[in-house]
């Protein structure tokens, strides 16, 4: 089985609308992260993408649950966020809860994702 199976499939134990928007959301990360590996972590029950194997090259995460969606960025605490749009209250993590797909189509998430992967050059110079 292919990478993409076991992602689809990995998705697919959620709900039908959690599912839609991770693959949507899936995309855009992919479409704004040139290069970027995707690791599929079934334990921790997210996908990860990072430029290293080290947690300091992880650029952010796609996190199902059956609540809903999340993109978690590492380091989000240090990202600007004028459209406030990050969540979370830990030291070093936030995340983006995605409600629909027109969160993840916003121009405003794509900004987030661009700072990141800018966060993580700046990191790893």
């Amino acid at each position: 089985m292919g990478k993409e199976d076991q992602i689809e499939e990995f998705l697919a134990q959620y709900d039908e609308q959690v599912f839609k928007l991770a693959v949507e959301l899936r995309k855009i990360v992919l479409k704004n992260l040139e290069g970027i590996t995707e690791q599929l972590d079934i334990p921790a029950k997210m996908i990860a993408y990072c430029y290293g194997q080290k947690y300091s090259d992880l650029v952010c995460v796609i996190l199902p649950s059956k609540k809903g969606l999340k993109l978690g960025f590492n380091k989000g605490s240090e990202l600007p966020d004028p459209n406030k749009m990050l969540e979370g209250k830990g030291k070093v993590s936030r995340y983006v809860e995605i409600k629909s797909a027109d969160i993840i189509k916003s121009v405003e998430l794509k900004i987030l994702i661009k700072e990141a992967l800018k966060a993580y050059k700046l990191r790893s110079a």
